[in-house]
């Protein structure tokens, strides 16, 4: 079926969007790192003796994290600034940013089916849940590797959303 004059996207149009959507997406494997970084950093910090750079980060990090010590991973005799879980969830955000284009065009701004999304959540749901109600206790292996299949799951709209923002903004300017 041909494009209509208004869907007509031009050879260097489109190697420019093809640009735009891999610089959008380093720049995403970028944020995710340095965030996943910044979650270890106060483990190592507190471990040689930086208290000046691990304190501030665990205050932040506890507004987004209950930070239980026996429900975290160590560095030393420190804990992460996030619960294993969380730590899951951003380990899992930055490897399915890093593999994302290995299974889909970065270019492409459609998201996937929804389903997958919710399908990323029962995992994490029954892992939960089984602790909640008392039928067995949850690991830190089993509370790291549910939050690492919600994040890379998530990683999967989060990609085609900063690519199609960076392109709308592109297209006002």
């Amino acid at each position: 079926m041909a494009l209509s004059p208004e869907e007509y996207i031009s050879i260097e149009q489109s190697a420019f969007f093809s640009r735009q959507a891999w610089r959008a997406w380093a720049a995403t494997v970028a944020v995710t790192l340095i965030w996943l970084l910044l979650i270890i950093l106060p483990a190592v910090a507190k471990s040689h003796g930086h208290n000046e750079i691990a304190d501030p980060l665990y205050k932040f990090f506890s507004y987004i994290c209950h930070q239980i010590d026996s429900r975290s991973f160590h560095y030393g005799d420190a804990q992460f600034g996030v619960c294993s879980r969380c730590f899951g969830v951003y380990f899992g955000l930055v490897t399915g940013t890093v593999i994302y284009p290995v299974w889909r065009s970065v270019a492409d701004v459609g998201a996937p089916p929804r389903i997958w999304l919710f399908l990323s959540l029962i995992p994490i749901t029954i892992d939960w849940s089984l602790t909640a109600f008392g039928i067995w206790e949850n690991t830190q292996v089993s509370r790291f590797i549910t939050g690492l299949i919600l994040g890379a799951a998530c990683a999967t709209f989060i990609i085609p959303a900063v690519v199609e923002i960076r392109r709308n903004l592109t297209r006002r300017n």
